[in-house]
């Protein structure tokens, strides 16, 4: 682990540590200016003396924030770590040790204790890896030289304000380097809008080690966006013989019964339950494992927008609870495309005849209609997925 570089700030006067003087003089200047800011958002100088006593400039978010990796990696390889056999087993154990709390949870909540549980495994492996940074360094650090600047100061307003209302002391205001918080990883203006005091002791206390408030705030969000008990985030199924892959993705919406008559039927050869509206997605394409899912798919990605976390976090809840692993077979060395190579994905379609409608690096309608119609073009099944195989092919 590098060695942490900071500055140390009082309220009214910067110790110069590690850091050049032209940064800590501007880190203090920046401080100064902010505290006016937060008292016009109803922050009082008491709370933001306690707050900034002891506040530091933290390089490593810095440096963090200007060098986080692209997500790459094989969903297959993702999801052994994530639902791995030992994380699953833990979050069984979880759910026996805390079986009363989570039944009181589910009972005021109606999110059932799987997946409350698998929240908890996925965001801080049960409580385990909740983040030992400064909390309101590493905001101030970020808001004063991040790439997103104003989110940070939002979120930096935002900590002032629970530490305002008690909820927690400002030396145990700790979390990631990103300012995530807690058993479960909240940021603070999701912390302000959706925790809730479930202990009833007049503090919302995510940071503690009972994780009563942590996992009750969870389930609040659950359902807040419209999280439905019983209903699965999603379920595996088995395509036809010869499927029309212009079938899969988020705009096609079907009973499971109108999917059982085209013939995507569950692993067991069943039509899958009647659970609501589902949509067909197949994260790795053609050839790799297919899924109906329904709205608790989306509540989920509430949380957390990305794929392969609404996936994971899905999964672990189910083995949590007993169901099986995923049958289908995940391709072997298919990954995400870096950005670049999304750009180039585009290009490349574009210089084809197949135009992705600018060149951005996003994949959205316009560019997997594109590789549809590519797709349909050279006979591959058109699922519109962007492939690394793809990519080479259009090479």
């Amino acid at each position: 682990m590098k060695r942490r570089q900071f500055i140390t700030t009082g309220f009214s006067a910067l110790t110069i540590g590690t850091m050049a003087s032209a940064q800590s003089s501007g880190f203090g200047n920046w401080i100064g200016g902010f505290r006016g800011r937060a008292r016009s958002a109803g922050i009082s100088d008491s709370t933001f003396q306690a707050a900034f006593a002891d506040v530091r400039y933290l390089s490593d978010s810095i440096e963090r924030d200007r060098n986080q990796a692209e997500f790459v990696r094989p969903l297959g390889d993702y999801l052994s770590t994530a639902v791995s056999d030992t994380r699953v087993s833990n979050g069984r154990q979880m759910v026996r040790q805390y079986a009363n709390l989570l039944a009181r949870i589910e009972a005021t909540y109606d999110v059932e204790p799987h997946v409350v549980t698998a929240v908890w495994g996925m965001e801080s492996n049960y409580g385990q890896r909740r983040g030992d940074t400064p909390l309101i360094s590493t905001l101030a650090t970020l808001a004063y030289d991040g790439r997103r600047g104003q989110f940070f100061e939002e979120q930096l307003i935002a900590a002032l304000r629970i530490l305002q209302n008690g909820d927690v002391a400002p030396q145990n205001m700790t979390g990631s380097w990103a300012a995530a918080m807690g058993h479960t990883q909240f940021i603070p203006t999701s912390y302000e809008a959706y925790a809730v005091d479930f202990t009833g002791d007049g503090r919302r206390d995510i940071w503690a080690d009972d994780p009563s408030d942590a996992l009750a705030s969870t389930a609040a969000y659950f359902r807040r966006f419209g999280w439905r008990k019983g209903q699965p985030w999603g379920v595996e199924v088995r395509l036809p013989s010869g499927f029309d892959y212009e079938q899969t993705g988020r705009a096609v919406g079907r009973t499971p019964a109108q999917w059982g008559q085209i013939g995507v039927r569950g692993i067991d050869g069943q039509v899958v339950p009647n659970y609501g509206e589902a949509t067909l997605i197949t994260p790795t394409g053609a050839g790799g494992p297919a899924f109906l899912v329904f709205r608790n798919y989306d509540v989920i990605s509430r949380y957390n927008n990305a794929e392969a976390y609404i996936i994971g976090v899905g999964h672990l809840g189910d083995r949590i609870r007993g169901l099986a692993p995923l049958q289908a077979t995940w391709p072997a060395g298919e990954r995400r495309l870096r950005r670049a190579e999304r750009r180039e994905l585009q290009q490349r379609l574009t210089n084809a005849g197949f135009s992705t409608q600018g060149i951005d690096g996003r994949i959205g309608p316009n560019t997997r209609s594109a590789i549809r119609a590519y797709q349909r073009s050279v006979g591959l099944p058109p699922d519109g997925h962007p492939s690394l195989s793809l990519l080479q092919r259009l090479r």
